[in-house]
């Protein structure tokens, strides 16, 4: 593509790069410039104009923008139709946002005249949500560089897709302590219903047992077991310090496998992943009672659109993993006195 001032007749089939104004007659930036559009310049007293000039083989910006975008897109991704040179997309279903980080790192290293923007890897997202952006910069490219350009995304395809959720039927179990008030956690389960309702998913058991390893370990197994349940989450009524601890000791009481525990996300910190019965089970951190994002959200979603998390994957969250404090757990990282109804971090 050619580009730079010409004079007007030497400009007709061009796409103009400014917005020119000349008494009556305004031609629009991008506007493909006619033979009559350059008479009433001409008339208008214009003599020169800068356009972009295609070449043979070059590809206009919303035929390569869009091309590109069918290229990156995979399951739950739909493009939407070009404008100006961008080509944006969108979630189909609601589920888990997956990139290959990698392939759109590559796809931004063929050229600086093709770019590819997204949402952060593994966002919940809903139907209709905007994932993605391919903006192509100048008003064309050649159809080398296009084709570059698809072949690094194809390397990597499909670089975008959404995972729909496939666990629906959560079980909770909930373990008591002195001091704890029976209201607390029947708030806890209306935030994590609140949590699992974009996912289509549900609370269907309400168990509570005593803070003690014995009783947790008969109630999380039986919980596992039961054919209707997907996903079991633990809410400890006291902090998890350890592995040998209540919560943990359990799960593995029960014959069940703690993957992981802790994570570089704050608040969240103290979050068990593990599975029992071919079933994730989380222990949940304090900062899940509260509605406001807090790292247990980000495992979550993932587990329930069918995603593993890996002890790997956990490691993996501490850049950006320091989110937004909040004031009412027992241990803001201002200090604070400790409130008995509440887990820790």
């Amino acid at each position: 593509m050619r580009f730079g001032s010409l004079r007007v007749v030497d400009a007709i089939g061009g796409i103009a790069a400014h917005s020119v104004r000349a008494g009556a007659v305004v031609i629009r930036k991008g506007h493909r410039l006619t033979r009559e559009d350059a008479q009433r310049l001409k008339a208008a007293g214009v003599s020169s104009l800068t356009v972009a000039m295609m070449e043979p083989g070059d590809v206009n910006e919303d035929e390569a923008a869009h091309r590109l975008a069918c290229v990156v897109a995979g399951e739950g991704v739909r493009v939407e139709h070009p404008f100006t040179g961008r080509s944006n997309l969108f979630a189909e279903w609601p589920g888990v946002f997956v990139v290959e980080a990698e392939g759109v790192d590559a796809v931004n290293a063929v050229s600086e005249e093709v770019t590819l923007a997204t949402l952060p890897a593994f966002k919940p997202v809903v139907a209709g949500e905007m994932l993605a952006t391919v903006k192509i910069i100048p008003y064309a490219i050649s159809g080398n560089l296009l084709e570059r350009a698809e072949a690094a995304a194809r390397h990597s395809a499909p670089i975008l897709k959404v995972l729909p959720y496939r666990l629906t039927s959560v079980g909770v179990i909930s373990t008591r302590l002195p001091g704890l008030k029976e209201s607390v956690i029947d708030k806890t389960l209306r935030v994590l219903a609140g949590r699992l309702a974009p996912a289509g998913a549900v609370v269907a058991s309400d168990e509570r047992v005593a803070h003690d390893e014995a009783a947790l370990c008969e109630a999380v197994a039986a919980v596992a077991e039961r054919p209707d349940i997907d996903m079991v989450i633990v809410f400890g009524a006291s902090a998890v310090a350890d592995r040998r601890d209540v919560v943990p000791a359990a799960i593995t009481g029960a014959g069940g496998i703690v993957d992981h525990l802790g994570m570089p996300v704050d608040p969240g910190n103290l979050l068990l992943v593990g599975r029992l019965a071919g079933k994730p089970v989380l222990g949940a951190p304090g900062c899940a009672r509260s509605p406001k994002e807090n790292g247990f959200d980000w495992v979550l979603h993932r587990l329930l659109a069918g995603l593993s998390v890996t002890s790997a994957d956990i490691m993996r969250l501490g850049v950006g993993g320091l989110l937004m404090e909040i004031v009412s757990r027992p241990q803001p990282r201002e200090g604070g006195e400790p409130q008995p109804e509440d887990n820790g971090a």
